[in-house]
């Protein structure tokens, strides 16, 4: 989240007057994140959040939108998408495909605990298994394919022991993407960014998943990988709690059960999925974007947990 593009009351008015939601109050851009505008939007009648995107275009947003109303119908709890009057909920504003979808309940939660990523670890199984059924597909955009493309772009930047260290990492990218396990792997929808900052609580009880803009299809594992590697970890030195990871893994396992395949990939798995936020770091830190409202992620906290993940051992998944 970020704001690209502004938008005015005098803008956001008539457009608003598409939907059932009341009449608008109040705008305010959301600083955090990097690659939409964001916006919590007031009405008379409850709080919205506006996103306009900056790059997926209106061709690749019917699957992100209509995905979180597909896991919304089937209970689980995620911010859905408000449909117009005519039933649409792809619009454009400012020149951009926009949307708007309820603001959930709470707020992230900083310091989580082993019971919050137990509800974390609980929800993600479920939503796996509900999006089995969903007719649209659409790759993960920042999966393997997307690595493969990105490192090469950023080492010029590093240091010499850092770009050994990236090179070496794709390396392992490549043997995984080529390997018969690679295709075997339990597949389907996936968020593919659920950070503590993407899951709100509300009185402690998970009130819902948002921000699906980096969803695609790619391995299940991938999706426990990214949100494990940020729920479970302590933040100063990316090493796990073993509290927090078995009671993520485990609530997980209780609703959906890991495979044998999983297990043998998991390591990997974790690796990977930290090279993808150490990549997409590096990128918005030395190729950044013109902003009026923007934060770039620190690089160094992504690297500090690759090279734990590249070094050290892991919690195994449950049997």
């Amino acid at each position: 989240m970020a704001v690209f593009t502004p938008v005015s009351m005098q803008e956001l008015v008539p457009w608003l007057a598409q939907y059932s939601v009341g009449e608008a109050q109040d705008i305010r851009g959301i600083e955090a994140g990097i690659d939409n505008s964001n916006f919590f939007v007031t009405t008379t009648q409850a709080e919205y959040v506006l996103t306009l995107f900056e790059r997926l275009t209106a061709e690749q947003l019917p699957y992100y939108l209509n995905l979180m109303v597909h896991l919304a119908d089937r209970g689980i709890r995620v911010a859905r998408p408000v449909a117009t009057r005519s039933g649409q909920v792809l619009n454009e504003l400012a020149g951009k495909p926009a949307a708007l979808v309820v603001k959930l309940e709470g707020d992230w939660l900083r310091q989580p605990l082993p019971e919050h990523c137990a509800q974390v670890g609980a929800m993600m199984a479920r939503m796996h298994m509900a999006g089995k059924d969903y007719s649209l597909t659409q790759p993960n955009l920042r999966g393997l394919s997307w690595l493969q493309e990105t490192a090469p772009l950023v080492l010029e930047y590093l240091s010499e022991d850092n770009a050994h260290f990236l090179q070496e990492e794709m390396q392992l990218v490549a043997r995984f993407a080529g390997s018969e396990t690679f295709g075997s792997l339990p597949f389907g929808p996936i968020h593919a960014d659920l950070f503590r900052n993407n899951v709100m609580f509300d009185n402690n009880e998970l009130s819902g998943f948002f921000d699906f803009y980096f969803a695609g299809d790619d391995t299940w594992i991938f999706d426990v990988a990214v949100a494990v590697n940020d729920w479970c970890i302590w933040l100063d030195s990316g090493e796990f709690d073993e509290a927090r990871v078995r009671a993520f893994l485990e609530a997980y396992h209780a609703n959906r059960p890991f495979t044998d395949l999983e297990r043998e990939v998991w390591q990997s798995t974790l690796r990977i999925a930290a090279l993808r936020f150490w990549l997409s770091r590096l990128y918005d830190f030395y190729l950044p974007r013109e902003a009026q409202m923007l934060t770039p992620h620190d690089p160094t906290h992504f690297e500090r947990i690759l090279r734990s993940r590249a070094t050290g051992s892991v919690f195994p998944l449950p049997r």
